[in-house]
């Protein structure tokens, strides 16, 4: 159980929310322990409401549809379109970043001209690897070459040692 209690949310972030809903308020430091306790204790009651509903489901993973669910079910059905509302803002970033590199758009670079840089690239790429072809190729029938010329020579060299016995 003390463990649980330790489960909290980061006092930062409520102090954060705090300044920027009322800025012009000063709030004591038991006021925002105490809101701090309310965010906490709120979140742990909607996700094991929300846990009870996927369990009921059999499925194994909460997802959406389940908070959504649980805030109906506890009588927060008025936070249910807010919910909804931020749901579709996070789908929508994580759309987002998957359809667009943030590297990509950090480099001020129209794409046309990415592209362009690319294809370029690609031409240097396939010339280099087209000279080393043709100089592996050339070693391989240098070597073909000596060997052939070698093979000629000891051919001869031995015919000669031939003709010697024969003489």
């Amino acid at each position: 159980m003390a463990e649980e209690d330790e489960l909290t949310l980061p006092r930062a972030s409520i102090n954060k929310i705090i300044k920027e809903i009322i800025p012009n308020i000063r709030v004591a430091q038991d006021s925002r322990e105490l809101i701090l306790n309310c965010c906490t204790e709120f979140i742990h009651l909607i996700s094991s409401e929300a846990n009870e509903i996927c369990n009921q489901n059999q499925k194994k993973t909460i997802n959406a549809e389940h908070v959504l669910q649980a805030l109906d079910k506890l009588g927060f059905g008025d936070y249910r379109h807010p919910a909804e509302t931020v749901l579709k803002e996070c789908k929508s970033v994580a759309a987002k970043r998957r359809r667009q590199s943030t590297r990509l758009e950090n480099l001020g670079i129209p794409e046309d001209e990415l592209l362009r840089q690319q294809q370029a690239l690609f031409a240097k790429a396939r010339e280099e690897q087209a000279a080393v072809d043709v100089a592996q190729w050339q070693e391989v029938q240098a070597a073909a070459a000596q060997q052939s010329s070698s093979f000629v020579t000891e051919s001869l060299d031995k015919d000669d040692d031939d003709d010697d016995d024969y003489c």
